[in-house]
């Protein structure tokens, strides 16, 4: 089957590589080479890289606009596929190929529509989530779904780890549902439920909340790493938080933002019970031991601040 395939960051990378090795994918759409790095090096998305890595022709477009379209419509696709490309196909181009679109979106839909669905997830805490292959429509991530997987949610789970194992399951979900595309022997059903919506996240969205139970803790932290980041303040200095944990048992209890070391390890205290930071990174520096960084702490008793 002829297919365009748009994406942009890695998670989609999977998903490429699978569809290339059975189908022919006559052009890729990714957003332009961005600025990376302290140097602000033009650098190309991850799928590009793998599309030129594959000799698949690359259509650069940060929006699929009417010259995207066109250049599209010109390659005469019998199915459009997306992940993660980061913007919204619409109408003429939604009804371009012959199959329209369809889309791998990492959630169990209708829950968690929308840009962020992983990390919406873990801030919920949520037990379950997965991955849909559903047809894309106008409205926000609606279409009927051809196929979805379901996985229990890692007690230690970051939104890059969940994420990183959704794209590789996702892939082969994705590749069966184009296949029955391509056979004729696809069925779709309609979303049953009520939606739930994942906005983009941002910097705010990353602040660590120390009045929240541990488990509301531990879930923001881990479910903003490695992006926006988790991050709170020590005596007025930001100081990012890249990997926390439980607490051990026995570990006394700390009125919110208090800090303290107990056995050698770094606490900090929630409405509940406290949690262990494991790695943080103080401003200006790289990732550090949580102790390592205590150690070089002046205040005897920091705070940490909402």
């Amino acid at each position: 089957m002829r297919l365009v395939f748009a994406g942009t960051p890695e998670p989609a990378v999977p998903s490429l590589r699978r569809l290339a090795s059975g189908h022919d994918v006559v052009a890729v759409i990714t957003r332009r080479d961005a600025p990376l790095g302290r140097k602000r090096v033009l650098t190309p998305s991850p799928v590009a890289a793998a599309a030129e890595e594959l000799g698949i022709p690359v259509i650069r477009a940060d929006r699929l606009d009417a010259t995207a379209t066109s250049e599209i419509a010109a390659l005469q696709p019998e199915l459009g596929v997306i992940v993660a490309y980061g913007g919204l196909v619409r109408e003429p181009l939604l009804s371009t190929p012959a199959h329209g679109w369809i889309n791998l979106h990492f959630s169990l839909l209708p829950r968690w529509r929308g840009a962020a669905p992983v990390q919406h997830a873990l801030i919920a805490g949520d037990a379950r989530t997965g991955a849909s292959v559903f047809q894309l429509v106008p409205e926000l991530d609606a279409g009927d779904v051809f196929g979805e997987l379901a996985i229990d949610v890692p007690a230690d789970a970051t939104a890059g780890s969940l994420l990183s194992a959704l794209a590789a399951d996702g892939a082969a979900l994705l590749a069966d549902v184009v296949d029955a595309i391509a056979g004729g022997s696809a069925v779709s059903q309609p979303q049953v439920g009520e939606p739930t919506y994942a906005s983009k996240l941002g910097d705010d969205d990353g602040r660590v909340r120390w009045d929240e139970p541990a488990e509301a803790v531990l879930g923001r932290i881990r479910g903003v790493t490695p992006e926006p980041g988790a991050h709170t303040t020590i005596d007025g200095a930001r100081l990012k938080v890249l990997a926390v944990a439980p607490a051990p048992a026995g570990a006394p209890q700390l009125a919110p933002g208090t800090l303290a070391l107990h056995e050698g390890q770094v606490l900090a205290g929630t409405a509940s019970a406290p949690i262990l930071l494991e790695t943080v990174q103080p401003a200006g520096k790289g990732g550090m031991r949580a102790a390592d960084w205590w150690r070089g702490l002046r205040s005897a008793a920091p705070v940490a601040g909402s």
